[in-house]
């Protein structure tokens, strides 16, 4: 539908949609004739629809404007006609359609409201409640509140017929929920959801005494144990419990999987939608919201692990053992490398006292050396004296032809021994006795041969020498 708005001699086309999309509420929207770029933006769409209104002298009505509205347009300054705009059609619409859609929602909740397990009579079960269970128990509450059964001891009361009658209602709104109830807890998706929402303590403790710790964190466990998707859900166990089986406890709850539902998080109806981009935006939105919802969860129960883990005494006994392990390696290692470095100062210590020593006695030995040598030169200075002066007789005398060179040949070629030696023999020996001494120098071999060849001669000759005195043999003596 076109309609035309003449402001300032300039022609808007305004057009609108049709009753049935607006529910009999008019959206007016416009158009510029000629092409319009801001912001590298195309002309399109309701910021544009605002902008030629502007452009056209035409008053926009702000979101934020508390002024009440009235069905008949307003005049503003120059006459010009106040257009109401997109985004203020929107708020409002966004707004009734809002809450049509809380009201309907909070139905479903009033209806849901309804104790499904109390109904049947499995109020103490809840969701322990076995299939077979339900079905017996249905059984039995169908069979005691059937309509046609108390129908029947109604019509023996004395009531009047409007009583009756809302009494007849409220057995049979009673009836059908408990089938309705049949129905959802016999359905396992509707059952999960509704267990899901069903009163639940998701309280978390945080710390405790050592000796409360199972007290405490035990039914904390067990509540939550009821979400698990493995059925088999390990015991927190007790003091005596091994350590293996807390590890593996432990886990179990750390991989623990939730089949926990979070319908309260969905906000928007799914059947309310009025088209397939809405569903889907609204099937987006609440996949977003029960996502964030069962993240929480995730780290709700994840907070309870780290707690129990923290405060459990099995594991703080654990620690403190390989705490104490840790550290005696660690003392060990320490000590084992003192030790090394104690050795290694000893053995280094050791070996500059050794060096010193060494270096001691080598310095003494030298001292010493060096004093022997003083000494021994000091001897074969004497010595070599010693021989000279007894050579003084002989090399006075010419005997044997020894001169004074061969005597300091000797002096030279013996030792500080073999001049005392010589010296010594040439004590008390006079004449050729001497000079033959000195001849033979330290030979006493050949000394020794020559005395042996002159005994020889004597006696071949019937000398024999006695104490100094000459005898001659009698066979010697006969013969001369």
């Amino acid at each position: 539908m076109v309609q035309s708005l003449g402001s300032n001699s300039v022609v808007i086309k305004l057009l609108t949609y049709s009753d049935e999309l607006l529910e009999g509420k008019p959206l007016y929207v416009s158009s510029n004739s000629l092409p319009v770029k801001a912001l590298n933006l195309e002309p399109a769409g309701h910021s544009f629809h605002s902008a030629a209104l502007k452009l056209r002298g035409c008053a926009k009505k702000t979101v934020d404007d508390k002024e009440d509205d009235s069905s008949s347009p307003k005049k503003v300054a120059n006459d010009v006609e106040e257009i109401p705009s997109y985004e203020t059609y929107k708020n409002s619409y966004s707004s009734s359609k809002g809450k049509n859609k809380k009201k309907s929602k909070s139905g479903k909740e009033e209806k849901e409201q309804h104790d499904h397990y109390a109904l049947l009579g499995l109020a103490g079960l809840r969701y322990l409640a076995t299939e077979d269970q339900i079905r017996k128990s249905y059984r039995e509450a169908a069979l005691k509140h059937h309509p046609d059964k108390l129908a029947a001891a109604l019509l023996l009361t004395d009531e009047s017929e409007e009583a009756k009658q809302v009494k007849k209602e409220a057995i049979e709104s009673h009836f059908k929920l408990i089938q309705e109830a049949y129905e959802l807890l016999m359905d396992p998706a509707k059952r999960r959801i509704f267990d899901s929402t069903d009163e639940f303590d998701d309280a978390v403790p945080s710390d405790c005494a050592p000796k409360d710790f199972f007290k405490v964190f035990g039914p904390a466990f067990k509540r939550n144990a009821r979400w698990s998707v493995n059925p088999r859900v390990p015991d927190l166990g007790d003091e005596n419990t091994p350590v293996k089986e807390v590890d593996k406890y432990y886990n179990f709850w750390y991989a623990f999987k939730s089949w926990r539902e979070f319908p309260e998080e969905e906000e928007h109806v799914l059947e309310e939608a009025e088209s397939r981009e809405e569903k889907r935006w609204m099937e987006r939105e609440n996949a977003r919201k029960t996502q964030k919802a069962r993240k929480e969860e995730y780290a709700r129960i994840r907070t309870l692990v780290d707690n129990a883990y923290k405060k459990d005494p099995r594991i703080v006994k654990r620690k403190e053992e390989e705490r104490a392990k840790k550290q005696a390696k660690k003392d060990e290692k320490v000590n084992a490398k003192k030790k090394l470095e104690e050795e290694a100062a000893a053995a280094i210590e050791e070996e500059k006292r050794r060096k010193e020593e060494e270096a001691k006695l080598a310095a003494e030995a030298a001292v010493q050396q060096k004093r022997n040598k003083e000494k021994e030169k000091k001897l074969r200075t004497k010595e070599r004296s010693r021989l000279r002066t007894l050579s003084a007789p002989v090399l006075s005398q010419g005997l044997l032809g020894i001169s004074v060179a061969y005597v300091e040949d000797l002096c030279m070629s013996l030792n500080t021994e073999q001049l005392r030696k010589l010296c010594d023999k040439m004590e008390n020996k006079e004449g050729l006795k001497l000079a033959k001494v000195l001849k033979n120098g330290n030979n006493d071999e050949a000394e020794s041969d020559e005395e042996e060849v002159v005994q020889g001669a004597g006696k071949q000759n019937g000398h024999v020498e006695a104490n100094g005195f000459s005898t001659q043999s009698p066979r010697a003596a006969a013969m001369v």
